[in-house]
């Protein structure tokens, strides 16, 4: 049996601008810190084998805050990056909702119709996430994986998993940062035993 923890990375300054970072980046806040830490603190007891972390600033911060002290390599993986936005990225939502309203309407609600602006669609992410983690789970068969990556690459994985149809992308639980997802494969089967948890916060809140 393979393992993977796939959890999305901590709250970023942008989150909280409520601006869109796709390939670009953004620090973690104080918060997003903590958020990682809560993690490791609720995983220091499990086995993990070898980290692999989208190539991103941010989720490279939340791997090494969830990997403490604990010697564990990481491995950056540009296949497990955010989707990419195109013109979007860097912008408010609000400017986005503004400028391209059907497009921004069909990205939230209807995910089988959006097309972006230079930028992917959701079944190029669903296909860019999904052989990346066939990789995974044939490279590191019976090993225990942490991956750590971003809300609509992690939504992708999951719609790979379930074969999904696109329209269904946004259904189930949202990422929360930090959130927990557990996928169990083996030969025949793939398998998500735990979804979107965040029983490690420490306070309630949540934080987009």
């Amino acid at each position: 049996m393979t393992k993977l923890y796939i959890t999305r990375h901590g709250q970023t300054e942008w989150n909280l601008e409520r601006r869109l970072q796709g390939r670009m980046d953004s620090k973690l806040t104080p918060l997003g810190e903590i958020q990682a830490q809560w993690l490791g603190e609720r995983l220091k007891d499990e086995k993990i084998d070898v980290i692999i972390s989208s190539s991103s600033g941010r989720t490279i911060a939340t791997a090494e805050n969830i990997r403490g002290k604990r010697e564990i390599e990481i491995i950056p993986n540009d296949n497990l990056r955010e989707i990419y936005l195109g013109q979007w990225e860097g912008m408010l939502y609000t400017e986005v909702e503004r400028q391209w309203p059907e497009e921004h309407k069909n990205f939230w609600n209807f995910p089988h119709l959006y097309k972006p602006i230079n930028g992917e669609t959701f079944s190029q992410v669903i296909d860019r996430v999904g052989n990346e983690i066939e990789k995974i789970i044939t490279q590191y068969k019976d090993k225990s994986v942490l991956i750590v990556t971003h809300a609509i690459a992690l939504k992708g994985i999951i719609s790979y998993i379930e074969k999904k149809d696109l329209k269904d992308f946004w259904s189930g639980a949202f990422m929360q940062p930090t959130c927990l997802n557990i996928l169990e494969a083996n030969k025949d089967n793939r398998k998500f035993i735990l979804m979107g948890d965040t029983s490690h916060y420490k306070v309630e809140e949540e934080a987009i």
